[in-house]
C-alpha cells in the first residue's frame, strides 16, 4: 500500500472567529487537506479540551456533529475519530451512530475505538470510568458488537458489561462488512491484543523508532496466536516529523510541541520530512497524521502535501 497522510482536527481555537463562525473555519481546513490529497480526516471525541493542545476551557465541539458535518463539505477523504472512547456510548448507538455516518459520506467512515483516559471530562458529565481492565473489557465487548451491527440482519450478543438483543440496523452501512475499525493505543497487554482481533488499522503515538518496532513485533505475536495474517492490520501513527519552510518555522513548531514529544520529532524541509519518514515506511507503517494545532494554514497543508508526494503517495 502507498503511504497515505491524514488530517487530524484536535484544536476548534480560532482566535477572532465567533461561535458562528467556528465551523467554517473547520471546514477551510479540511477542504485544504482534502484539495492536498489527504486520505483521512479525523477528530478527537472529547467534551473538554485536552492537556497538551489546550486549556481545558477552549472550545470543544461534539465529534459525530462535526463529522456528519463535514461529511457533506467533503468527497473523497475518510472521516472518522482518533479514537471515540468506548466510555461515552452504548455500544450498539455508537454502531448506529458510525452507519449512519458512513451513510451520509457515501461510503467514508471508519470507526476509530480506544479505552477512553479522561477522567475529568467523566467527572464532569457524569460518564462512568472504571479501572482500565474493565474498560479494556468494555472496548473488546462493544467491538463485537458493532460488527454484529454492521454485518448481520439482527445483533445478539451479551457479555459483562454490554448486551445487545436482536438488534436491528437497518439501513446497513454502505462498505461492506462496516466501517473500517481503527484502534487507539500501543498498550501491549490488553490494546494490542484487541488489535489484533478486531483492528483493520492501528494509531500509535511516535515515541521512537525502536519502541514501536517492538509494538510491531508484539502485535505479530498476538496475530500469530489466533492465525490471522498481521499484513491485514494497517500500521499508522501521528507523524514523527515536522514539516517547514525554513529553519526558523522548524522551530517555531518544535517549541509549540509538549516536550515530551521533541526528542522523537525529526523533519524540516518537505525532503528532510520524507527522509525523516522513509524507515517507518520502510518498516510497514502506511499512514501519518499530521494535526491543526501545528498546521493551520492552507500554505502549511500544502507544504505537508509535498512530503506526501516524495514519499510516493498522494492521489
Amino acid at each position: 500500500m502507498q503511504p497515505w497522510f491524514g488530517y487530524h482536527l484536535p484544536l476548534y481555537t480560532y482566535p477572532g472567529a465567533s461561535s458562528a463562525e467556528l465551523f467554517d473555519r473547520v471546514v477551510e481546513q479540511v477542504q485544504a487537506a482534502e484539495a492536498n490529497g489527504f486520505k483521512l480526516v479525523t477528530v478527537m471525541d472529547h467534551l473538554y479540551q485536552i492537556a497538551g493542545v489546550g486549556s481545558e476551557d477552549e472550545p470543544m465541539l461534539e465529534a459525530y456533529s462535526v463529522l456528519n458535518a463535514l461529511a457533506r463539505e467533503t468527497k473523497r477523504v475518510q472521516l472518522g475519530t482518533l479514537v471515540t472512547g468506548v466510555t461515552y456510548r452504548n455500544p450498539a448507538l455508537l454502531a448506529k451512530i458510525v452507519t449512519t455516518l458512513d451513510i451520509t459520506s457515501a461510503g467514508r467512515a471508519i470507526l476509530g475505538l480506544g479505552a477512553a483516559w479522561n477522567e475529568s471530562e467523566h467527572i464532569g458529565y457524569g460518564f462512568d470510568f472504571p479501572r482500565v481492565g474493565e474498560r479494556m473489557d468494555r472496548l473488546d465487548e462493544a467491538l463485537t458488537i458493532a460488527k454484529a451491527m454492521f454485518t448481520q440482519d439482527r445483533a445478539t450478543f451479551e457479555g459483562r458489561f454490554s448486551k445487545v438483543e436482536n438488534a436491528l440496523n437497518n439501513p446497513k452501512p454502505v462498505q461492506p462488512g462496516g466501517p473500517p475499525i481503527m484502534i487507539g493505543g500501543g498498550g501491549e497487554q490488553r490494546t494490542l491484543r484487541i488489535a489484533a482481533k478486531h483492528a483493520d488499522m492501528t494509531h500509535w503515538f511516535p515515541l521512537g523508532f525502536d519502541v514501536l518496532k517492538h509494538k510491531n513485533e508484539v502485535l505479530e505475536g498476538y496475530c500469530a496466536e489466533i492465525g490471522r495474517d498481521p499484513s491485514t492490520i494497517q500500521r499508522t501513527m501521528a507523524a514523527p516529523a515536522i514539516v517547514a519552510r525554513d529553519d526558523a518555522a522548524k522551530a517555531a513548531l518544535l517549541e509549540s510541541m509538549p516536550p515530551e514529544r521533541r526528542p522523537y520529532i525529526q523533519g524540516g524541509t518537505p525532503a528532510q520530512a520524507a527522509e525523516a519518514l522513509k524507515p517507518y515506511i520502510d518498516a510497514g507503517f502506511t499512514g501519518f497524521t499530521f494535526n491543526n494545532t501545528f498546521y493551520k494554514t492552507p500554505e502549511q497543508i500544502a507544504l505537508i502535501a509535498e512530503v506526501l508526494q516524495l514519499v510516493g503517495g498522494g492521489s
